[in-house]
Order: C-alpha cells, then structure tokens, then sequence
C-alpha cells in the first residue's frame, strides 16, 4: 500500500484541480452547459481505478470526469472533450457527459441512471466468454438503486457469475434528495438479495477504497463472480454548475463542513512528505495549465461534419433523412 500513495495522491490532486479549472472555464463560457462536479469523492475513482488493470473496463456515470482520469486518459483532450472541440478525446461528440476512452477501457458514460451498470453485465459476460479474466467496474450512484434495469442486472450477473464491480458512489443525495427519502432497507441489502457479496467502506479514504477494491477485483478475476461495494462519500460542489443560479437549499452548512474534514486530497496528502506533495502539486498545475491552454486553442468542430460518426461503418444518412 506504501509504494501506491504517491500515485493516489497524484490522482486525487489531479482530479481535484481539473474539476477546479473546468468550473473556472464554465463560468467564462469556454465549456457552453456546465458540468457535474466530482469535487469530494475523488477517493472513489481513485482508489477503484488503482485496483483495475489496463485492460480492464470500466462504465461511467454523468459525473465522469474523475473517472476517466483516474483510468488514465489524457487530462488535455479530456478538458478538450468538455469544450466540445476537435481534439476532444471524442472529437468534441461527448462532451462532459458521454466520455469514452476505449484505448484506456473506458466504455462510456450513460446519463440515464443505472444504465451503465447493464451495459457493464454485458460486457463483464463477453469478457469471460471470451477467456479473458478482465474485470469490468460499473459507476452508479445512490440514486440508481431504485431503478428497474439495475435491478434486472444484478440479477443476471449474480446467475452468470460474471466479473463485474458495481461501484456505488453514495454521496447521499440523488440530485437533492436525500437517499433515506427514496431507498427502503440497505443498498448492500439490494445485492445481498440476489447472492451478491455487498459492503460499505469510507469512500473519502483512497487507500481504504483501494483495500476494498483490490479484494473484490481478485474475487471476480478469479471467477467468484459480481461484488457491489458501497463507498461513503460526499460532494463538496454542487449537483451541477446550474446550481450556482438557481442556489437550490437543500444541504446545511454545517452538513458540508463535517464532510470537508475528510477532505480526500487532505487524506491522502498527509500520508507522503511535504517535499514530495509539494511537487505534485506543481506537476499538476503545469499539466492542467496546459490542458486549458489547449482546450482554448483548439478549433470547434465543423457543422458541416455534423453527421459523422452516427454510425461504426462510417456509412452516412442520406439525405433528407436527418435535418
């Protein structure tokens, strides 16, 4: 675990500070319709990625940014991808809420909740019916535990025994209600339910992330089949930038406080030398200044190239048919 806390804080610093300059870039207009911040639960993404190898896959969420970070994509092209321009990592198609990074496994983000997680069974299944022991890590949130799909998941990837991590990030608030309004029993209850091993751990702790990860991705790997691991977090930001207007009031002050002082990035960067935080840190700044810069100069894609990629084969629309 040593050896990794200097990598973890990098990713926890690095998360933290590109969210910070994304949010500075939706203020000045440079990334048009906000964005989902992952401020605070940067141990989740983390740690989790940390636990995964290269190949293995991994289905986001709408606030996915921290996740394809963690996973390795290029911060440069992913701030690119959220000012929708052409040296986005998907061309400026994706923007903030459809990322994918398939030359580092991530498949995608799906906005309508809960989903990713049935596209993650399927994958997880190809994976082993192809001999492979990829493990496949699906990002929910609380509030995706009420829906119908996931429930239907888990209980196919239970009966196939399939490779697969549901990540559940509960940061206590679907949008702005709280979970104890919306969810009857226990979200690890949910998955018990269907014979899959559940657990709860301190998602503001990267290395308590990473231990609990690293057992379940060992477990799959090895042909145990599905895990649901339920990380404690927190979002210090809001739901999404919009909320900076319309100051929606549905979290005390107090509330956020208490959570701020299991800050993460404070965490993990108590554990490595002052002289060697101070260096990440400054690597980051200079990585990230980079990626606004070239985010900025990069040009904004054509609207007479708007049909392009509709489809795998590069077949366009005739004519007429789409307007």
């Amino acid at each position: 675990m040593d050896v990794l806390r200097e990598p973890l804080y990098r990713t926890v610093r690095l998360i933290r500070r590109f969210e910070e300059r994304a949010i500075e870039l939706v203020r000045t207009g440079v990334i048009v319709g906000g964005i989902h911040p992952y401020i605070g639960q940067e141990a989740v993404a983390a740690g989790v990625c940390a636990a995964l190898r290269d190949d293995d896959i991994v289905l986001s969420n709408h606030r996915n940014h921290g996740h394809a970070l963690a996973k390795g994509s290029e911060p440069r092209r992913v701030m690119a991808e959220l000012a929708g321009r052409i040296t986005g990592i998907d061309n400026g198609r994706a923007g903030s809420l459809h990322i994918s990074d398939y030359e580092r496994g991530l498949y995608g983000a799906t906005i309508t909740v809960g989903h990713g997680a049935a596209i993650a069974t399927g994958a997880a299944w190809a994976a082993s019916r192809d001999g492979t022991d990829r493990v496949v890590a699906s990002f929910i949130g609380d509030g995706a535990m009420n829906q119908g799909a996931l429930l239907e998941t888990m209980n196919l990837a239970s009966l196939w025994r399939v490779p697969q991590l549901i990540i559940v990030e509960n940061n206590l608030y679907a949008t702005t209600q709280p979970v104890g309004a919306s969810t009857a029993g226990s979200i690890t209850g949910r998955a018990e339910a269907f014979g899959i091993p559940g657990r709860t751990v301190d998602g503001m702790d990267p290395e308590a992330v990473l231990e609990a990860t690293t057992e379940a991705v060992q477990r799959a790997r090895s042909g145990g089949g599905p895990s649901l691991l339920e990380f404690m977090t927190y979002r210090f930001d809001a739901h999404h930038t919009f909320e900076y207007r319309v100051r929606l009031r549905y979290r005390t002050q107090e509330e956020i406080d208490h959570w701020r002082e299991r800050d993460p990035v404070v965490v993990q960067g108590s554990r490595i030398p002052d002289e060697a935080r101070e260096h990440i840190d400054q690597e980051i700044e200079d990585v990230l200044a980079d990626a606004v810069q070239f985010a900025q100069d990069s040009p904004k894609p054509d609207p007479a190239d708007a049909l392009e990629y509709l489809y795998a084969t590069g077949l366009r629309p005739r004519p007429g048919v789409v307007s």
